[in-house]
């Protein structure tokens, strides 16, 4: 399936600032509140489903005997014709 980027933005920032950006996600889907993005001249609004999919994934790239690049990444799905996701087993994170 094609993938259409509607917004990305990516730099260093402080764990500090970061975890506000977070937050302020957290808050607005607690809420049930739309979730905009800017940056620069990009922008979008998007309204999660009462139950989007949430995809949690810790990666390693790069070679095998040397070090490489480590990321967490969360994401958030849902078909935009409605849907609630299902998923398998309960998530932890501490």
């Amino acid at each position: 399936m094609p993938e259409e980027v509607l917004f990305e933005t990516e730099r260093s920032q402080d764990r500090a600032d970061i975890a506000a950006y977070l937050r302020q996600v957290a808050d607005n889907l607690e809420a049930g509140e739309p979730i905009s993005l800017s940056a620069g001249d990009q922008s979008v609004t998007m309204e999660p489903p009462a139950r989007p999919t949430f995809e949690v994934k810790a990666e390693r790239e790069g070679p095998t005997d040397s070090p490489g690049e480590l990321s967490i990444e969360f994401e958030l799905e849902w078909d935009e014709d409605a849907g609630d996701g299902d998923g398998s087993g309960e998530l932890r994170i501490e």
